[in-house]
């Protein structure tokens, strides 16, 4: 089992009567994740019988969510084949299948990929003017001038844009704090904030930037408040110990002082925040591009089918492969010959709202870098819960 290949093929007749008197159109769509058969198996069997190595499992899982989707699939007017390619095959690699012509006759890429990966698949849409949605990667990897990359875990640059115009409608007059600690992603944080701030040549928020390092504490955020004011800080690194740091902080001075605490994309997954008494009726906030209370239709019926086929619950990466594919294939077989003009389409809403928009990067091209999910929700995380804030 050196390359995990699935074909797929949906076909509905009207009546199952009848033939076509009309040819309808077949498409092909490529499903890319780094699967690493070829370290996992010795001739088709597993090196460990007793489990799959945990950093193969979110891969295994978003190809699980996939499959369970193509076999929800319900389209009349077209063929629909396919292929899952292990990213990461000795003999198949993508750098060998571009170059042998294996991928010519795609219509569509769907990638849990990144770095090199998330590049040539990239590289390879843009060739050959192939859509290629990358699901999970939240980076532009580089690319520019690419308008056939589709990036759905937002970016951290959009993330801070997302922060930024909430902080303009909502808290204009607040104390506004930027705490960083030193270091290049900091550096990078603080430079998306400054830019977006002074997009006119001049700050239109009076936002402050403090740098702290390991000693911060309440009584050393205490100096900078007010009682009598609202304040919105905006923890602005993708470091654990610093996001603990700063949330202590702020919850031993809460709510005497009135403190927002908003924090990056990552923060979510931090197990010190998540613990339900770390921060008692204390609310952190962050933004992220999927939030789903799995109640919808779409989740029952891939919680369902999962639960039947794996004895499981799916995890976020399954749900991520499922509502990707459950998405993004209509919409081929709908705009087979306009795809990227209607990648919004809310009659396909699976569990996400999205929304695509072409990114410029330079004042000076028409033609979009990529395109890029800016639809992004606030999620409020409170005594190890989350929710949706707004």
């Amino acid at each position: 089992m050196k390359q995990l290949k699935l074909i797929v093929l949906i076909v509905f007749v009207a009546n199952n009567l009848f033939a076509q008197t009309e040819p309808i159109p077949t498409y092909k769509v490529g499903i890319f994740a780094p699967l690493y058969l070829d370290s996992i198996f010795i001739n088709g069997v597993l090196k460990n019988k007793e489990s799959i190595p945990k950093f193969v499992q979110p891969s295994l899982e978003f190809v699980e969510g996939v499959q369970i989707a193509i076999d929800s699939l319900k389209i009349k007017t077209a063929n629909i084949e396919v292929y899952i390619y292990d990213s990461k095959s000795y003999t198949k690699s993508i750098y060998t299948l571009v170059n042998t012509n294996k991928l010519d006759s795609l219509n569509l890429i769907i990638g849990h990929s990144k770095d090199l990966d998330f590049q040539q698949l990239s590289d390879f849409a843009l060739a050959k003017n192939i859509p290629f949605i990358s699901v999970t990667y939240p980076n532009d990897g580089g690319i520019t001038s690419n308008p056939f990359t589709v990036i759905m875990n937002s970016t951290l640059k959009a993330h801070c844009e997302s922060i930024y115009s909430y902080l303009l409608q909502n808290s204009p007059t607040d104390k506004l704090f930027i705490l960083r600690k030193k270091g290049l992603q900091e550096d990078k944080i603080a430079a998306y904030f400054k830019a977006i701030n002074e997009q006119q040549g001049k700050p239109l928020l009076p936002i402050q930037t403090i740098t702290i390092d390991s000693g911060f504490n309440s009584d050393v955020l205490v100096k900078s408040l007010d009682s009598n004011r609202k304040t919105v800080i905006i923890g602005a690194s993708l470091e654990e110990a610093f996001g603990k740091n700063v949330a202590e902080a702020c919850s031993n001075l809460f709510p005497s002082y009135p403190i927002t605490l908003i924090g990056m994309p990552n923060w979510d997954g931090f197990s010190s925040l998540r613990k339900k008494d770390a921060f008692e009726e204390f609310p952190i906030y962050f933004t992220t591009p999927y939030f789903n209370t799995k109640l919808d239709e779409h989740s029952k019926q891939l919680i369902s089918a999962y639960s039947k086929k794996y004895t499981a619950k799916p995890s976020d990466m399954a749900f991520k492969g499922f509502e990707a594919t459950k998405y993004f294939i209509p919409l081929l077989v709908a705009h087979p010959n306009d795809y990227m003009s209607n990648l919004n389409n809310k009659e396909n809403k699976v569990f996400c709202a999205y929304n695509f928009k072409p990114v410029f990067l330079s004042k000076k091209t028409a033609t979009p870098d990529y395109f890029e999910n800016k639809h992004l929700y606030f999620i409020k995380l409170l005594n190890g819960s989350v929710s949706k804030a707004w």
